[in-house]
Order: C-alpha cells, then structure tokens, then sequence
C-alpha cells in the first residue's frame, strides 16, 4: 500500500537503503573501473547513506520525549546534511549533492518527489566539474525524466517510475562509456543509486523493489591497476567552511590541479573531492578559500599493494556492549568500540578504532549480528589505508570473547583468523530481553513486561522471572552438549543472579565449566555455551 512520502517515509528509506547498500556493497566494488579503478564505490556509497541515516535518527531522536513527530523538512534536510559530511569518494560525494537538490524541493509545502528528483538531477551536474555521460549522473537524470512524466502529486507513482528508469539507464552505461564497455560492466556509482531509489521506491510504495543482477565481468577485480593509465596518483577529500565565491575560485584552481572533481554543498559548508597529483596543493587551496577540515587523502596504488607497507605488530579490534566488557578485552590485548544501548556504532568509529590499534594487521570482531555490514564497510575502508583486516562475523559478545581467548599474534595471520574463526563458531549464544510490548514471537504471544529468552537470535522461552527464564534458557543450550558456560551479567544486576545459574550449571552438568564476567549493558544477561 502506497504511503506518504513524509518524515517517516525518509526514514525507512535511509535504512533500507542501507541494507541494500550492505547487501551490495562487494559486488559493486568489484565493478569499480570508472573514474578510477580502486574497487571502494560500494564502500564508499555505504559510508554516505550511513552517516545520512544517522543524521535522520538524531532529528528523530529529538522528538521521541514529545509528542510531535519531525516534519518532512527536517527529515529531509537532515539526510541530506548527514550525506554532505559523511561523503566518501566520487560517487558518494555526487550521491550527497542528489539528496541536498531532493531536500531543496521536499523541504518546501508543495514539494514533490517527481520536481524532486528533476532538481537533484540538475544540482548534481552542476557540482561535477566535467560530467560525464554513462555514469551515475546519467542514471539521475533518466530516474528524473520517468519521473517527471507521471501524474502532478502522485509521489508513488513518481518515485516508482523514477526506479524503473534508472535501471533502464543503468543497462544503457556501458555503451556510453568506452571503459565500462571494454570490462563488460555497467557504472558502479549508477548501480548504486539504483539501489537508493530502488529502497525509495520501496518506502514509499510498499512494494519491495526487485533487486537488479550487478554485471560483473571475470577480468574485473578490485586489484585493477588504478594508476596504469597515468592518471591522478591521489584522491583528496575534504569538508570547507567558505563564502560561495571564494568556493567558485577553489573550483577554478582545483580543476587544473587535476580531475574527477565534485564540490557539493552550500550555505557556507562544503564537500570537496578531487583527483591529484599534488595532494599538498589541492589542501592548500582549501585553506586559502576558507578552513579546510577531516582531510582524507589516499593513494591510489598504496590503497591497492598494501603489502609494500611496512609490517607493524597484529591487534584485534572488539564492539563491547559495556564498561565492563571493554574493560576485559582492554587487558586481553584488544582495542574495544564501546556500543550503548540503543547506540550502535557507526562504520567511522569502526574505522577509527583500526587507526588507533596502529597495527598493520587487525582482526575485526563487531560482536553483534546487526554491525556484519558496518563491520564490512569499515574493514574495506581499511583496507584501501593498507591496513590487513580480518572480520570475524561474530554475533555476540560471548563469541568475541571466546575468539579472543584463542587469539595468538605469534602465529601467523591466517592461522590466527582460522583459529578465532572457528572458537566464535563453536560457541552458540543466547541472551535475555525484557517485552516492551505485546507482540508475536516464535515462541508466542508476549505481553509488555515479560522476560524473553533468545537462543541464537531467535525467542525461545517466554517468562515472568529472569532467574527461571534464564535456567531454561542454559536448559535448552545445554542440550545439545557443551563443555563452558559464559555469562555475562551487567553492573547492577541482583548478586545472586549469577551464584544461581552456576550452581544451576553444576548441580544439572557435572562436566560443564561456568565462567561469569560483570560489566555487560543493554541486556539483562548473555550466554555462551561452548
């Protein structure tokens, strides 16, 4: 059933969009030829539509102690912010200028998708110094142009259409561009956005958007040569803070210094991307223009040979749901992300974080099943800086915990990887939760109030007493054998909690071991049965 394209609407499209971007990711990467081979525009799309869902969460978060709901316009205006500071690359960076032109119309009373999208289409052009035709830019202006042919008003109809036409663009690339015709694919940026209006299309309809084959030659890879073609040895971005006109010299000097460039903004903030030889020269016209912050500069072959760096010692990287938690894996060796409740953490942290551990190899556990495509998007953002990293798809807290209990750095990386890889495996893992409100789950109906017991994700046991629902909880584990019982409690919970369930384990198991670790938060217990 089709919705109304308003606050609620941008904010399902941002989270859709983000797990079609999660889901995507690799595969267009690997389709990353143009303008520059360095596999990371999947990446790189993902990093943008992330940092836009989180601008939309805070304004959402604003309102959730009142009683209104956030209009369109700021929902909008939000998205498009989150984008602009969040870019990363050429087609992210062109993808933030797409959402500022869509906020420009939807911001306004009688704003609609299809005038919307005629409008990001235009601003995005206007933002790219040289556009080219079979690119992502393409593929905007035709979603715009289906648009535009539908019913005044019908914004379903409109960002249907919209769909429809990007991917009809979307197949025409490689005949538009000579290098994506030669490696048999179709525009990665393009491929991207049609994963972005597909999840529109998606928001506003109801209807789930049929996801597109990505057309992947064999020959094609993310260890294509990015600088055999003597182009521009690196890539330089940078957010200004600068007048309109000292913006309009930046982009006169910045466009002799080298190509690829994208300056998108406005009201005095700006994303600036360009290709370079001279990196120093393209940060130094960013500070005679105005002041020049988050400075990324990457090098297009260091990104792709990691393996010239110098080695530095190996390191393990954890999301911690607690103090506590991080605490413990702060002394087993580990650099720790701390995840709050209702707060988890963005790829960039992520990203940071591998910075921190100065190690030229990292093993990257996210510990919860809902960070596997941040995880991913921030190891592959490493990876491109030449960092080694290794992600463990652990689920829990409890499998990070037993991977980094067999982690050894003398042995060499893979064996270590396998080894952690295979401990986080054996161990099935389990927490509780308490019902906010009454709802179906697999194990039945639950009323507000009553305390669930999750097995693998998945709810098992309904209770009304956290210390019984958490003994058949370990019941129901333990049946299919194990060897160690890991609970982790958090700071404030009764003291006998955790004296009841071991001695529950003992008098049940005889040769099952418990292990109780304090610190955890968010959920009132976590269990591991190894």
């Amino acid at each position: 059933m089709p919705q109304p394209l308003d606050a609620l609407a941008v904010r399902t499209w941002c989270s859709l969009a983000l797990d079609a971007l999660g889901r995507e990711r690799e595969e267009i990467d690997a389709i990353n030829v143009y303008p520059v081979a360095d596999g990371d525009t999947g990446t790189n799309l993902y990093l943008t539509v992330e940092s836009a869902a989180t601008a939309v969460e805070a304004v959402f978060a604003a309102y959730e102690t009142g009683s209104a709901a956030p209009a369109l316009a700021d929902a909008v205006r939000a998205m498009a912010h989150g984008a602009l500071i969040g870019a990363r690359g050429n087609s992210g960076t062109i993808l933030a200028q797409l959402l500022r032109g869509m906020a420009e119309v939807l911001g306004q009373r009688d704003g609609g998708a299809a005038e919307a999208l005629l409008r990001a289409a235009e601003s995005a052009r206007e933002a790219v110094a040289h556009p080219v035709e079979g690119t992502i830019l393409s593929v905007a202006s035709a979603a715009a142009r289906a648009a535009d042919g539908t019913a005044p008003g019908d914004d379903a109809a409109a960002v249907a259409a919209a769909y429809a036409g990007a991917r009809r663009a979307l197949e025409e690339t490689p005949g538009q561009l000579e290098v994506l015709g030669r490696a048999g694919v179709v525009d990665a940026g393009g491929q991207g956005l049609v994963a972005v209006l597909g999840a529109l299309a998606e928001a506003v309809t109801g209807e789930a958007s049929v996801r597109p084959a990505v057309r992947h030659h064999p020959a094609v890879t993310t260890a294509a040569e990015p600088c055999a073609d003597g182009g521009p040895a690196f890539e330089v971005i940078y957010l200004l803070e600068a007048g309109d006109s000292a913006v309009a010299r930046l982009r006169s000097r910045l466009d002799a210094l080298g190509d690829s460039l994208v300056v998108v903004g406005g009201d005095g903030l700006w994303n600036v991307h360009v290709h370079v030889d001279d990196a120093g020269a393209a940060v130094e016209a960013g500070v005679e223009a105005g002041r020049p912050y988050r400075i990324r500069i990457t090098h297009f072959a260091a990104a792709e040979h990691p393996e010239a760096r110098e080695r530095v010692q190996r390191a393990v990287v954890a999301v911690v749901p607690g103090e506590g938690l991080a605490g413990l894996c702060t002394e087993a060796g580990a650099t720790t992300v701390l995840a709050r409740p209702g707060e988890p953490p963005a790829s960039g942290e992520l990203v940071d974080a591998i910075r921190r551990a100065h190690a030229r190899e990292v093993v990257l556990l996210p510990n919860d099943a809902d960070l596997r495509h941040t995880a991913a998007a921030a190891a592959e953002q490493a990876r491109t800086e030449g960092v080694r990293v290794a992600l463990i798809p652990t689920r829990s807290a409890v499998q990070g915990i037993a991977a980094l209990a067999v982690h050894e750095p003398e042995r060499r990386f893979d064996e270590d990887v396998v080894a952690m890889t295979s401990a986080a495996g054996a161990t099935r893992y389990g927490e509780l939760a308490v019902a906010e409100r009454q709802s179906f789950t697999s194990a039945g109906v639950c009323q507000a109030g009553d305390v669930l017991g999750l097995i693998e994700g998945d709810v098992a046991v309904i209770g009304a007493d956290l210390a019984t629902t958490a003994e058949t909880v370990l019941d129901r584990m333990l049946s299919a054998g194990g060897e160690l019982v890991t609970l982790v409690l958090p700071e404030d919970a009764p003291p006998e909690l955790g004296d009841r369930l071991e001695a529950h384990v003992r008098a049940g198991y005889l040769a099952v071991d418990t292990v109780i670790y304090h610190g955890g938060a968010g959920a009132p217990l976590l269990v591991g049965v190894e």
